[in-house]
């Protein structure tokens, strides 16, 4: 049984996998409530799942890019449900997962874009090809530097009409796709290390100066 979720945009999602197909499946409805929601969630959908933390077999955790607080969150929990229950622990690129919902539920079918939110109006883009296989990226950029008439999965493009003009579904990494990455190895495996592409918003105050 694989457990996936990620934390990498404002809203978690988790799933439980048995090896055939997502079994349960459960998201947050409150924005930036990371450390609050990834545990119950985990609970419900084990409970839905009809199992226990016993019966994992693998942990898949999406690594972002994403703002430092969630992925900290989404890290450190897979990282130590990993090591108590004695189970693998994966990490997908969270633009991955979107890209190969996006090629397995026709919503493109060609070379396309994944756009994710980056705040400090900025966006997380990463290219595909029509199979889903990453070619470019993940980088972060300002819209207008990231423009194109392709089509473009993720958050970003509704955000930024102007430089995306042709949005596709999905907006956000499900963890259901997550899992149904990670077990058809369909995106590349990867550490579960954050990407977090620039340093983050919180940081140590630097000494102050002798006078």
């Amino acid at each position: 049984m694989l457990l996936a979720f990620d934390t990498a945009t404002p809203l978690v999602t988790v799933a439980v996998h048995d090896g055939s197909d997502v079994v349960a499946e459960a998201s947050s409805d409150r924005p930036m409530k990371h450390g609050e929601d990834l545990a119950p969630l985990i609970e419900r959908v084990l409970a839905d799942a009809g199992v226990v933390r016993g019966d994992l077999t693998r942990i898949a955790v999406g690594v972002g890019p994403g703002p430092f607080t969630g992925l900290r969150v989404g890290l450190v929990t897979a990282r130590t449900l990993g090591f108590v229950l004695e189970i693998p622990v994966d990490g997908l690129c969270s633009l991955d997962v979107i890209a190969v919902q996006a090629v397995d539920t026709g919503a493109v079918s060609g070379d396309f874009r994944v756009a994710t939110d980056a705040r400090r109006k900025e966006v997380y883009l990463a290219s595909y090809d029509g199979s889903g296989r990453r070619r470019a990226g993940p980088a972060v950029l300002r819209p207008d530097d990231a423009a194109t008439d392709l089509p473009v999965a993720g958050e970003g493009a509704r955000l930024y009409p102007d430089a995306f003009p042709h949005p596709v579904d999905p907006t956000r990494p499900s963890a259901g796709w997550l899992a149904r990455a990670l077990v058809a190895r369909r995106a590349e495996v990867l550490e579960p290390d954050p990407l977090y592409l620039r340093r983050p918003d919180a940081a140590e105050p630097r000494p102050t100066a002798p006078r």
